[in-house]
């Protein structure tokens, strides 16, 4: 049975709660929480070495995550979540564009956008990072006014 812990951070964007299981960190969500299963433990492997690594990004100090990840999801979900990862920091890119890297057509960007909407891992995996076709920034999990944020964090032309 894998046994799921959790932990809690304050960050410029909130507190953050961030859960990991045997694998790796499954979730990084934004105030308000889901409900928390699990146990809290603040010394477990996964969660100390996240916490430190989102300390360092928020400190500009970090551009890219080294954590083991174990996201719940289908395999289009985790094809999605996967083009996420390769958008470098700093950079914005369009639902549309990941969409026809991944060679969908039609509603693909809508598609893109739902799975990034249920991105469970939060500003690791940077769904922040996408915007609208036009350049808006189109919603986000925890809210426009913290993917600005995060976007200004990382020195991102903004529109």
């Amino acid at each position: 049975m894998t046994t799921v812990c959790w932990t809690t951070m304050t960050s410029p964007v909130g507190e953050l709660l961030l859960a990991a299981d045997d694998e790796g960190l499954t979730s990084v969500s934004f105030t308000p929480h889901p409900p928390v299963a699990g146990e809290r433990d603040d010394d477990h492997p996964v969660l100390r070495a996240a916490v430190q690594q989102l300390g360092e990004y928020f400190s500009r100090d970090r551009k890219s995550f080294e954590l083991p990840l174990a996201p719940t999801g289908s395999a289009f979900r985790q094809q999605v979540w996967s083009a996420l990862r390769d958008i470098p920091y700093g950079s914005t890119t369009t639902y549309g564009a990941i969409a026809g890297g991944l060679g969908l057509t039609g509603h693909g960007a809508r598609a893109v956008g739902l799975a990034n909407g249920a991105n469970p891992l939060a500003i690791v995996v940077p769904c922040h990072r996408v915007v609208g076709s036009k350049g808006a920034l189109t919603g986000y999990a925890g809210g426009v006014d913290r993917k600005r944020q995060l976007l200004a964090l990382e020195g991102a032309a903004l529109f």
